[in-house]
């Protein structure tokens, strides 16, 4: 009869923790080049080989894909036969090995849980408590698959009822485009069909544990009604044209997962969660030989892609940016940014907007006159960093903010990741600021444009606090310029006609 040290499991979940925060799963990475090397949009082109190279600069230095560490899922199968040599609970031990893993001095990762959801939404310092399923199945062993899923792409997640009669196909394809880029993009969709409405949801998200497989099942031919519904989906997606962060092209999904369970005679449970171009998870199994050891991919695995500046970008100073250099850009711009920027992102909004509605106004210290701000949560700095991993947060979540900004504090130009929604678009078009986009999923090599860093206010929210960042050529798109034009309009649109045209989809 197997034996389960305390020690062995909660050790095992702090080195999966780590691993994934670092490696890439190498058939993801295996899609992805394969989809760099088919990739005919420049933009869409250019965002992918950032993605590449991050990952790759990630695996190299053991830092985070991500700035966004993510909430932690773990699906268990414990066996029926396991004895157990611990005092803890099973959740309890699970949570210690995420305390541990988040806290691990030589790679901090960055704590997104917050407590009291609805209300104080107090962070609880250390991403604790995981989301934990178990299922009891026979046997003597316990296999442990868990990930770090990222808010961009967990926000974007989709659940209907749907009629019996009820098209899946016409559903995803309607539902898709509502997603927008926040998920990041080019990355998996898993769905889950059936059940009731919690388990579809959970089956959706099970189904992204699933290895990619999308090359290997379309060479073979599906072998039942799943999996053709797999690659008409994975082939209908990608002719919408979205493409890598939204900029149009010809990968929106590297794969489509499915699962399914029986449902109520009058019902047809859908749901659909994406995973994002910070892809993580890991797989181990306890058997009471001791702690588990995932395999440490080789270098040699990773495409040979190494993103350099369009050499037609143009350099930015920050410091003597004025309005009208900002009515200068045009959608489509790639930027090189030099000099001081802001930071700030949901928190540090709403203070800021707490304070001009209490006739305060702005803090000490804080002066936004024709200056940038960059939505960013970054991960605490660790040996000789200025700051850990920095890629942008979902834009659209300071959408309502927006106004505001531009109309009381001299603010002229903002940075996130992904599109704008239409109260966005229109403070940005009334004041004739521009949105400008990182590539999401590139957050290690984004902070190495980062050459200073210091908090200037609200320090007591962590990560959500406000920051000036002096950068040196740090990447941008324009994504909507002043006259209100938009890339993640035209992009995808234009994208779409010429897949349309295709003879054979890509």
């Amino acid at each position: 009869m197997t034996v389960i040290r305390q020690d062995d499991l909660i050790q095992s979940v702090q080195d999966a923790l780590q691993h994934i925060s670092y490696f890439h799963p190498l058939d993801y990475i295996e899609a992805l080049g394969d989809a760099y090397q088919k990739e005919q949009s420049p933009a869409a082109k250019d965002a992918i080989a950032q993605i590449l190279t991050n990952s790759r600069m990630c695996a190299e230095g053991h830092r985070p894909i991500c700035q966004d560490t993510g909430i932690v899922v773990v699906f268990a199968k414990i066996g029926m036969n396991v004895r157990w040599d611990a005092t803890m609970s099973l959740t309890d031990m699970i949570n210690e090995g995420v305390r541990r893993a988040y806290l691990q001095p030589d790679n901090v990762l960055r704590a997104s849980i917050v407590s009291d959801p609805a209300f104080g939404r107090k962070n609880t310092r250390d991403n604790t408590p995981a989301v934990i399923h178990y299922d009891l199945v026979p046997g003597d062993t316990i296999e442990i698959r868990i990930a770090a899923k990222g808010g961009g792409s967990e926000n974007k997640s989709k659940f209907a009822m749907l009629n019996p009669s009820d098209s899946i196909v016409d559903w995803v394809l309607k539902t898709v485009p509502l997603m927008g880029a926040g998920w990041c993009p080019p990355g998996m969709l898993g769905i889950g069909i059936g059940g009731s409405a919690e388990k579809a949801m959970l089956l959706a998200k099970e189904s992204l544990m699933d290895h990619i497989d999308m090359t290997q099942l379309k060479a073979r031919g599906p072998a039942n009604k799943i999996e053709e519904l797999r690659i008409e989906l994975y082939e209908k997606v990608n002719a919408l044209g979205i493409g890598a962060q939204g900029l149009g092209g010809l990968s929106t999904v590297l794969d489509v997962k499915i699962l399914d369970y029986p449902t109520h005679a009058a019902s047809k449970p859908i749901a659909m969660i994406p995973n994002c171009a910070a892809t993580r998870h890991a797989h181990f199994t306890l058997d009471g030989s001791g702690v588990a050891h995932l395999p440490v991919p080789k270098l040699s695995s990773w495409p040979d892609v190494t993103w350099q500046p369009d050499r037609s970008a143009r350099h930015v100073n920050l410091d003597t940016l004025t309005p009208a250099d900002v009515t200068s850009w045009k959608a489509g711009d790639r930027l090189l940014l030099t000099g001081r920027l802001l930071t700030g992102r949901d928190a540090a909004h709403k203070r800021i907007a707490d304070l001009y509605a209490s006739g305060q106004g702005l803090p000490g210290g804080v002066d936004f006159t024709n200056r940038v701000i960059y939505y960013v949560g970054p991960v605490d700095p660790v040996r000789d960093e200025v700051v850990g991993p920095a890629g942008p947060t979902t834009a659209t979540r300071m959408d309502k903010f927006t106004e505001l900004m531009l109309e009381k504090t001299g603010l002229i130009a903002m940075i996130g990741k992904a599109e704008r929604g239409p109260v966005g678009l229109e403070a940005i078009r009334k004041h004739r600021a521009a949105y400008l986009m990182a590539v999401g999923g590139a957050a290690y090599l984004v902070s190495k444009a980062i050459r200073a860093s210091r908090c200037v206010a609200f320090d007591d929210l962590g990560m959500e606090a406000i920051y000036e960042f002096t950068v040196e050529n740090m990447p941008v798109t324009v994504a909507v310029d002043s006259a209100g034009n938009n890339v993640h309009e035209t992009g995808p649109a234009e994208w779409k006609e010429r897949i349309r045209q295709l003879p054979v989809l890509t």
